[in-house]
């Protein structure tokens, strides 16, 4: 006990040690990892593993990095990282991370690492509308906020992507606060839409990089109208009218006018006679209420003169009426008719000119006045003429120019008065002027709607009839005669009528390679020089289902592992169908195979309905049905699907020879060396270096060394090592592991081959299997143990606990071994002569035996 109670503490204190140096290493390994700025040029150095690991080094994955296999430097390729593209999904607030892995070290060990992308500012600001519009009430309070709903985005992150609004242009009428995630616009002084009806301003969106990016959009604010004017007359309102006693019924006496700056329905004005109008006046004159024109209601046949006094009322909305006078002086009839002599300056005939219409004010005829000196003309109504009183005669000019379109023919009715000798009595004298306005080409065309649209099915006959355009012109004669084209750029395929505006087209039209045609059409008249206007005709080509679904490719091939969970993904089918709404709305189904799969139709991939195994079977051919849901008739395609299912490491060779543990095999000790005794036989389910087989003789030592029997690894033959001799005589077990070469653990079984030395060559049996006696643990060698495990991340602390239960256990695990090793002594020291085989059983859990 003196002797071997150091050497157990020493083995204990090894063992915490390499607990401690696991410990420490399954730390160190989880920590590696790189941060890496997005859009670097290639060859920009990433990190190194040269820290971390010994060489040589091999980056797995390369899409996105390339390794140095001797240094461990890994460096951008020449596709770059753009941090938006590789994480759409993550929010600002997370890191992006892409996981790779690499072997490192001379065992080959698998390691993760995260590569951590930063964020540069390489997004700007954008509005998704460039124009923002806001209607504001003239009369909102000074400081009341509107929200404004749309915000730009940036796909940045963190500062980069953090935005930052400021409005210019906004006069210091408008501000702006924001709150959080809102922008809120604060009127920051009154507003009048009677002064000022609308605003232009810009939002200015910057974002706080390094290098500020910024976007701008259009903020237009409409002030709209509210009810604060009423309406008013000017102070020159007020009207004396002087009209013969031989007035006609339906003589124009005078308009009067009020104005409202208000706009719409706010503006509008009523007029009405005052209540207290003499009933003389009720009966003589009429008034407009919505254009102020004050007429005479009957024929007037008055032999005295009268003034009559009409007070004029004009209303508004919620306002109290503005007021006006207009004093009609009725003149008695004349007793003695004037004489008007008319000098035509201007072309006419029978008392008819003729002026070009657009012309300056134009001296027209010079008149005379026959009678007495006291008498005076002036022309009677609203017309576009006047006169002038030049040494006794009146120049007749026009006011303005004539208009063809608004009004083709003139009548100038020229009155002469005369006062009597008390200065009440009238004579009046009546003729008239006809002018007729000639035309010019001074209008264009003008079509009924600027802009035409039209729905046709594709696939129609040619020479089908679009539409028919119509075209306007209020100019005359050649002025106004209208002849139709297209724009010299149009399609050759469509054609319009010049005479009637009648548009085809001759060929069929197919909307998977054109859905909307745009023509202009021009009409123009045949004045001089000749006008002409433009209307756009939008025709929008209506799909029908003339196209059958189409694969990408008629075969599609996938590989996938055994053993995943059901409806895992498999593959994404690609397909397209050039139609569009139902006729372009594909359904995919399974067709011609009972395989564990299933579609998915809104996504287009294949998934799985019951675990693989492809010990069973290894591949799978199915067919896809494509078919849309056109009217009336679906269309569909199929394509060709072959899975490969993948092998995993998930069966443990299966030793077939020996049959058994207790198979026992006599060797004759005269066999020389290097000579084949007996063979292992093992095979194994699965594929590849899951099912490469090696063969283990695994004995403590140093009991390994002194067996003359070894195990070819490769081959499984066990042959004689050395010479056989007297020595040699007796029963050999050999423990053998049976290992398959799975990643990343590989899975074994065991067997006894028990071997029997003996001159007599007669069978040997066993009355009872052996056992074995050395560790449990026989999955890998030490030298094959990697260096890091890949763990997925945990805690600090429950790493910490779990390695200082680790050195509890050794130490508990230490006071067993001391215990066992005392009673062992104690039993040798009683032994009577012969060894006892150890009573442990073979069979250690099954997971680490063939079923043998």
């Amino acid at each position: 006990m003196g002797h071997g109670t150091p050497d157990t503490m020493n083995w204990a204190a090894l063992l915490q040690n390499l607990l401690l140096l696991v410990f420490l290493r399954q730390i160190t390994c989880g920590s590696v990892q790189f941060l890496v700025p997005e859009e670097r040029e290639p060859g920009t150095l990433v990190g190194s593993f040269s820290k971390h690991f010994p060489p040589p080094y091999q980056l797995l994955t390369q899409e996105y990095l390339w390794m140095d296999k001797n240094t461990g430097n890994f460096y951008t390729t020449e596709q770059k990282m753009d941090r938006e593209a590789l994480c759409p999904e993550e929010t600002k607030a997370e890191e992006c991370i892409i996981l790779h892995n690499a072997v490192v070290g001379p065992s080959g060990d698998l390691i993760q690492f995260p590569v951590i992308i930063e964020d540069i500012n390489d997004n700007a600001p954008h509005f998704e509308n460039s124009e923002i519009y806001l209607r504001v009430s003239e009369d909102v309070a000074v400081g009341t906020s509107f929200l404004l709903d749309d915000q730009a985005q940036d796909s940045d992150a963190g500062h980069n992507g953090k935005l930052q609004y400021h409005l210019e242009e906004s006069e210091e009428v408008f501000g702006l606060k924001v709150e959080e995630t809102f922008i809120m616009l604060i009127v920051k002084t009154a507003l009048d839409r009677e002064a000022r009806d609308q605003y232009e301003m810009l939002l200015v969106a910057t974002d706080c990089g390094r290098n500020p990016l910024s976007a701008t959009a259009t903020l237009m604010v409409t002030v709209t109208d509210v009810n604060d004017n009423c309406p008013s007359f000017s102070s020159d309102s007020l009207r004396n009218v002087t009209i013969p006693g031989d007035s006609p019924k339906n003589m124009l006496v005078a308009q009067v006018r009020a104005t409202d700056p208000d706009s719409g329905l706010n503006a509008a004005i009523i007029y009405s006679l005052s209540p207290k109008v003499s009933e003389r006046a009720k009966k003589l004159f009429s008034l407009d209420s919505l254009t102020g024109y004050i007429r005479l209601k009957q024929d007037l046949q008055s032999d005295n003169s009268e003034e009559l006094v009409l007070k004029v009322l004009a209303s508004g909305h919620h306002c109290p009426p503005a007021d006006t006078q207009v004093t009609v002086s009725v003149l008695p009839k004349a007793n003695q008719e004037l004489t008007i002599k008319i000098r035509f300056i201007a072309e006419h005939q029978n008392q008819t000119m003729v002026l070009p219409e657009n012309q300056p004010p134009t001296a027209l005829a010079v008149l005379e006045l026959g009678g007495d000196s006291s008498s005076s003309l002036s022309i009677e109504g609203e017309v576009p003429f006047t006169l002038t009183l030049q040494h006794g005669k009146y120049l007749l000019s026009t006011s303005k120019p004539l208009d063809y379109e608004l009004k083709r023919e003139h009548h100038i009715s020229v009155v002469a008065h005369k006062g009597s000798a008390e200065g009440s009595v009238i004579v009046s004298s009546r003729s008239v002027i006809r002018v007729l306005v000639a035309d010019v080409n001074d209008n264009a065309p003008h079509f009924s709607q600027s802009h035409y649209q039209l729905e046709v099915e594709e696939n129609n006959k040619p020479g089908l009839s679009l539409l028919q355009v119509s075209a306007s012109d209020s100019d005359s004669g050649h002025n106004g005669r209208v002849t139709y084209s297209l724009d010299k750029h149009t399609s050759a395929i469509f054609t319009i009528d010049p005479e009637t505006g009648q548009l085809c087209v001759s060929a069929s039209l197919d909307r998977e390679q054109q859905d909307v045609h745009k023509l202009a059409v021009f009409v123009r008249d045949s004045g001089f020089p000749p006008l002409e206007s433009v209307a756009i005709v939008s025709i929008h080509v209506l799909d029908q289902n003339d196209n059958a679904p189409v694969f990408l490719t008629p075969h599609f091939m996938f590989f996938i592992l055994e053993n995943v969970p059901p409806f895992t993904l498999v593959g994404q089918v690609g397909f397209v169908d050039p139609d569009e709404g139902k006729n372009g709305n594909i359904e995919l189904n399974v067709v011609h195979s009972s395989g564990p799969f299933v579609v998915d139709n809104t996504q287009g991939t294949l998934h799985t309905t019951t675990n693989l195994d492809r010990e069973k079977e290894d591949c799978y051919e199915l067919y896809l049905l494509a078919r849309d849901h056109g009217h009336p008739l679906a269309l569909s395609s199929t394509a060709r699907v072959t899975i490969f299912v993948e092998d995993i490491n998930d069966n443990q060779p299966k030793v077939i020879l020996p049959s058994s543990n207790s198979s026992c095999l006599t060797v004759s000790p005269a066999t020389v060396a290097g000579t084949i005794v007996t063979k292992i036989y093992a095979i194994d389910e699965d594929s590849g270096l899951n099912s490469e087989i090696t063969y283990t003789v695994v004995a403590p030592e140093p009991a390994q060394h002194s067996s003359p029997f070894q195990v070819n690894v490769r081959s499984g033959h066990i042959t004689t090592g050395q010479p056989l001799g007297r020595k040699d005589l007796g029963m050999h077990h050999l423990f053998v592991v049976v290992r398959d070469e799975g990643k990343p653990t590989p899975l074994y079984s065991t067997v006894w081959v028990n071997l029997l030395v003996n001159e007599s060559m007669e069978p040997c049996h066993l009355d009872k299997v052996p056992t074995w006696k050395g560790t449990r643990d026989l999955v890998q060698t030490p030298t094959k143990t990697s260096i890091c495990e890949i763990e997925y991340p945990r805690s600090a602390q429950l790493t910490m606990l779990v390695g200082v239960g680790m050195i509890l256990a050794s130490t508990c695990l230490f006071v067993v071994t001391a215990v066992l090793y005392m009673k062992q002594r104690r039993r040798n020291q009683n032994k009577r002569g012969h060894t006892e085989e150890n009573t442990i059983p073979l069979r250690l859990r099954d997971k680490y035996y063939s079923d043998v």
